[in-house]
């Protein structure tokens, strides 16, 4: 079994964060040979998230509140921008967010502008894919219209990504983008294209079906138990079973978000779904449980910071640890 790669989910999202954190991450990500670094999307936190009074739980996962876990006027950086930034301060890690919110981009500008900070980052981009949840934020993004048929626009985003990146003129006639043969510009560096990513939080269905159709190239679930992460890496593997059988789920990188702190004393195990300490909790849990994981079938774990509570000097300090005494028995297991 290939050794795990490590991903550092960048806490761009938080009540408080400055630039300096996030360059401070990012270096020791590089200097440790991170696999690569991930952005959040994020455009707003409604004031009623504030008041746990949100129109659906945080991702529609049942066992979150109503609430987003940063307040209306916290001072978090939008994940999109950090990108070029990224591709600037890094030469071996691969850069991305996790996960695109494709109804608030026009797919084929968001195409045309990914190609493009593939060669500021020499061919390091990997694009992650996903329909959105929060109905105030796609009014305060101009895409309530969107809303009703946001598994659509991330249908027809994925083939104009794909389309553009590999034609030299596109056209595409479609519900959400229709014109007529066009140049975009440069083309990717990536060949065919950058891998693109699908995100999965609640149906399995729905994301194995996608990840099979389009040929893509991973998955990136959230605070997923090794129980939950068998369910979607066998769903997804059925889907591609049922195409030709040439694309196996062992083709592909899967993924997930964890909250991670390295604690001195133990935490409750207690399987609890989303809310399951995974990477929260000591050396010996964290080994114990990214071990079963891996058994599990997740090749890359998204490394993410808590929203609060743990300062960035504590998670450069636990990255260290998880980077040098950690993996080396994880992947010796």
């Amino acid at each position: 079994m290939a050794d795990m790669k490590l991903a550092l989910y960048l806490p761009n999202f938080r009540d408080h964060v400055t630039i300096k954190e996030l360059e401070d991450l990012t270096n020791l990500a590089e200097e440790l040979d991170f696999d690569s670094i991930w952005t959040l999307d994020r455009i707003v936190v409604p004031e009623a998230s504030d008041r746990e009074e949100l129109q659906q739980s945080f991702g529609m996962m049942e066992q979150f509140p109503k609430q987003l876990p940063v307040s209306a006027r916290g001072h978090w950086f939008q994940g999109w921008p950090l990108i070029p930034w990224l591709a600037a301060k890094t030469s071996k890690c691969r850069i991305g967010m996790s996960i695109t919110d494709t109804p608030y981009r026009a797919p084929g500008v968001f195409a045309a502008e990914i190609a493009t900070v593939d060669h500021l980052s020499n061919g390091r981009v990997n694009v992650g894919v996903g329909a959105g949840w929060m109905p105030e934020e796609f009014a305060a993004a101009s895409a309530t219209h969107i809303y009703p048929k946001r598994h659509k626009h991330v249908r027809e985003t994925i083939e104009i990504c794909q389309g553009i990146w590999t034609n030299e003129v596109f056209e595409y006639h479609g519900e959400f983008a229709d014109f007529e043969p066009c140049g975009f510009g440069a083309k990717p560096l990536q060949d065919p294209h950058p891998p693109i990513f699908m995100s999965g939080l609640v149906n399995p269905a729905i994301s194995a079906k996608r990840v099979a159709k389009y040929n893509l190239s991973g998955w990136i679930g959230i605070q997923d138990t090794p129980e939950e992460l068998t369910e979607w890496v066998t769903a997804i593997g059925d889907e591609l079973d049922k195409i030709d059988g040439s694309h196996t789920v062992d083709d592909l990188e899967i993924s997930s978000m964890c909250w991670f702190v390295i604690t001195d004393e133990p935490t409750d195990q207690a399987r609890n779904g989303k809310l399951t300490n995974l990477l929260a909790g000591t050396a010996d849990q964290i080994t114990q449980n990214l071990i079963e994981l891996k058994a599990a079938g997740m090749t890359m774990p998204l490394i993410w910071p808590p929203f609060a509570d743990v300062p960035v000097s504590k998670t450069l300090e636990d990255l260290q640890q998880l980077n040098e005494e950690i993996m080396p028995k994880v992947n010796a297991a």
